[in-house]
């Protein structure tokens, strides 16, 4: 139980903090650190496990459904937030706490040694779906829970920044598992040999008759961070054990003062109904979207865009986290004294401004070669009824028009064209520059004239946009971006690389940073973790969640590499417009223990 000071005097909250309740905040920031390190780790290893769980699947497709799997876990997360917050608000901080990080560390370790496609089949890729939907619900009840918990301990006058702490956890849990991957990915492949790439139990081989061979951490090693977090789970419910509840929570418990519908309460009536509309869209919407642009889409956009290894793209971003994670503190700190609303909604408002050039700048920076490609115009001249969407979730589609298969193979190799309309029955013929190259439609054809076809196009096209300075043999590729070890960034490329991601990364910080405190003051304490929690996951589960999937489908469509980047501006300005027209300032002068009273 809480102490009887900490309870007595849950309404004099100036005072310095406890050393006692300094341990509760840290030993709560700690565990939440461990539950996303669980979390990010598949986003992390997203491109390798996509090559494990879907195979099946044409490989201009493949990433879209790595990251689809990704998406499964915040898709659930508002689920989570209903279930978790409720029991919340309803038990108690702690009990939910532990619930939550059993059900996110044994999903964790299952990923570990879950058989991939080519042992089980489809039932690798339906399992891992599954897990990720139960490590989202976990999620789903963690965060609230932590960022109430810790203010509902903190002085009212360091509230932003007490709970800024809980904000680094996010950060913190992704960078531990860059860490983590960094290192078992080095030590894995200095110590073992390359592995042969297997497809339908046969090895796959390349044009001069040998195998295709892959590293031994993209083979089997990536799974070593999965199963060792089974060592975290038991730390995580080590320190969880020893946390006490909530005086807040104690205190209205002990006086009959508790929700015994909290969903209901919470959801169920118009007045606090809009509040929680209002923190969506003016606050967590647009704060979700810039966060996971920040953090994920810049790792995938250096793997998968613009064509970084997947090492030197994690050191990157790695260093980046380290130099700008303290802006969360800062930021939590500053929303004390001027209020959260203006620093989370410039944050939104900067983002929308400055993505663009700052995306153009990571290309030009980390791919000089693909940069400047770019800049030979390339065209796609195509019937309108040949094209199709080029990404299927369900993989029921087979894409094999002429207009699908030029497509593919431009966003295959990251190419930035235009589509030209032309008359009904045309067949998709790609210009490089001066040099057309007509597609064909595997439709119409069989057997080795659909080999024959397919081999014309490829090398016709490979050729041309070889000629037009298109990098695609990355081996050849001298200018790009490579990082030799983790200390390996003082040169001036990789250290503008590393500016440009800590910019994003402060970004992060300044719609994050304040995100917590300012949320935990909009609801009471009765109805805090449900009000709270749904729609806080609703904007990162669903806009900032779904934010990576989608941006890449919309850039391979639209045939710009830039063109998802829209996806998040126009989410971002919507935040700003709402924020500043319906979500009230002067939060942080606010006594969130008042008004409790049972309706």
């Amino acid at each position: 139980m809480a102490s009887a000071d900490m309870t007595n005097n849950v309404r004099e909250r100036s005072r310095p903090m406890t050393r006692e309740e300094k341990k509760v905040i840290l030993a709560s920031s700690a565990g939440t650190i461990f539950e996303w390190y669980d979390f990010y780790l598949y986003g992390s290893l997203a491109a390798i496990i996509g090559a494990q769980f879907f195979t099946a699947f044409p490989e201009s497709t493949r990433n879209v459904f790595a990251l689809l799997a990704f998406a499964a876990g915040f898709i659930v997360r508002p689920f989570g937030a209903l279930v978790f917050g409720m029991l919340g608000d309803m038990i108690g901080r702690k009990y939910t706490f532990l619930m939550t990080i059993v059900i996110m560390g044994v999903s964790t370790f299952l990923v570990g040694v879950l058989p991939n496609y080519e042992s089980i089949g489809t039932a690798a890729p339906i399992i891992l779906i599954l897990l990720r939907m139960a490590q989202g619900l976990a999620l789903g009840g963690e965060y609230g829970g932590a960022a109430i918990y810790v203010a509902e301990h903190a002085p009212a006058n360091q509230r932003g920044y007490f709970t800024a702490f809980i904000q680094t956890t996010a950060t913190l849990g992704l960078l531990l598992s860059l860490i983590v991957i960094l290192s078992v990915q080095g030590y894995i492949n200095g110590a073992y040999p390359d592995a042969a790439l297997m497809k339908d139990g046969v090895a796959v081989l390349m044009a001069d008759g040998n195998p295709t061979m892959v590293k031994a951490f993209n083979a089997w090693g990536w799974r070593i961070p999965f199963i060792g977090s089974i060592f975290l789970l038991a730390i995580s419910l080590y320190i969880r054990l020893q946390m006490n509840e909530s005086p807040a929570f104690t205190k209205m418990k002990e006086e009959g003062r508790a929700s015994k519908a909290p969903l209901s309460e919470a959801f169920g009536n118009w007045k606090n109904g809009k509040i929680a509309l209002i923190a969506l869209f003016g606050l967590v919407a647009g704060q979700a979207v810039v966060w996971y642009t920040g953090q994920f889409y810049a790792l995938f956009f250096m793997q998968n865009v613009i064509k970084v290894d997947s090492f030197t793209a994690n050191v990157m971003v790695a260093w980046s986290l380290i130099l700008g994670t303290g802006g969360f503190l800062i930021f939590g700190a500053l929303s004390d004294r001027i209020g959260r609303k203006p620093i989370i909604l410039s944050g939104c408002l900067l983002a929308a401004i400055t993505l663009m050039p700052v995306f153009s700048l990571l290309t030009k920076t980390a791919n000089p070669a693909l940069y400047a490609a770019h800049q030979t115009p390339v065209t796609v001249t195509v019937s309108p009824t040949d094209c199709s969407f080029q990404f299927n979730p369900t993989g029921t589609v087979k894409f094999t028009s002429s207009c699908d298969i030029a497509k593919a193979q431009l966003a295959r190799t990251s190419v930035n064209y235009e589509t030209i309309e032309s008359t009904a029955g045309t067949l998709a013929t790609v210009k490089v520059g001066e040099t057309a190259i007509p597609s064909y439609d595997a439709s119409k054809l069989t057997g080795d004239e659909l080999k024959k076809a397919k081999t014309t196009f490829d090398t016709s096209l490979n050729n041309a946009l070889k000629q037009a300075g298109y990098p695609l043999v990355l081996a050849d590729n001298t200018s790009i971006a490579k990082a030799k070890n983790f200390f390996d960034i003082f040169s001036a490329q990789k250290l503008t690389i590393v500016f440009i991601l800590a910019y994003l990364v402060i970004l992060v910080t300044m719609v994050y940073g304040p995100i917590a405190a300012m949320l935990v003051e909009l609801f009471p304490t009765r109805i805090r973790y449900s009000g709270l929690s749904l729609p806080y996951h609703i904007g990162n589960g669903w806009f900032g969640g779904l934010m990576p999937a989608t941006a890449f489908a919309i850039s391979a469509q639209t045939g710009n590499i830039y063109s998802g980047l829209w996806y998040v501006i126009v989410i971002a300005v919507m935040t700003v417009v709402i924020g500043s027209l319906f979500v009230p300032g002067g939060t942080h002068k606010k006594d969130i223990f008042a008004g409790d009273s049972a309706r």
